[in-house]
C-alpha cells in the first residue's frame, strides 16, 4: 500500500460542483470523513481488544510487539478526510440535503 501525501492541491470548483455550494460539498465530505473514522477507530479499539492483559506491569507494554504493529498500520493509512474527498469526486456518495427533501414533501401534500 502506497502512502499518499497528506497535503493535495484540490480544485475548489471541482468539489463544489456536485452540490453547486462548496460548503454544501464540505458538509457532506466531513460527515463521510466522520463515519469512515469511527469505523476505522471501532476497527482499531477490536483488534487491540484481543491483546488486553489485566496485568499492569510497564515490561509487558513494551513487550508486546503485535499491538505496536497494528497501530502503526493505522497509521499509515490514508486519512478519512482524504478518502472521502476521494469518494466525493469519483461519485461514489450518495446523499440528500434535508431542506430539499423537506420542500419535496411539502410541495407532495
Amino acid at each position: 500500500m502506497a502512502t499518499q501525501p497528506s497535503i493535495i492541491t484540490r480544485d475548489v470548483e471541482k468539489i463544489a460542483a456536485p452540490t453547486g455550494n462548496i460548503y454544501k460539498s464540505v458538509v457532506v465530505i466531513s460527515k463521510r470523513a466522520r463515519q469512515i473514522s469511527v469505523n476505522l477507530k471501532e476497527e482499531l479499539n477490536n483488534k487491540l481488544a484481543e491483546f488486553a492483559t489485566t496485568v499492569d506491569n510497564l515490561e509487558e507494554v513494551f513487550e508486546n510487539r503485535e499491538q505496536i504493529e497494528i497501530s502503526k498500520f493505522y497509521e499509515r493509512m490514508p486519512k478519512p478526510t482524504t478518502t472521502a474527498t476521494e469518494e466525493f469526486l469519483e461519485g461514489k456518495l450518495n446523499y440528500r440535503m434535508r431542506e430539499v427533501a423537506a420542500a419535496e414533501e411539502t410541495k407532495a401534500e
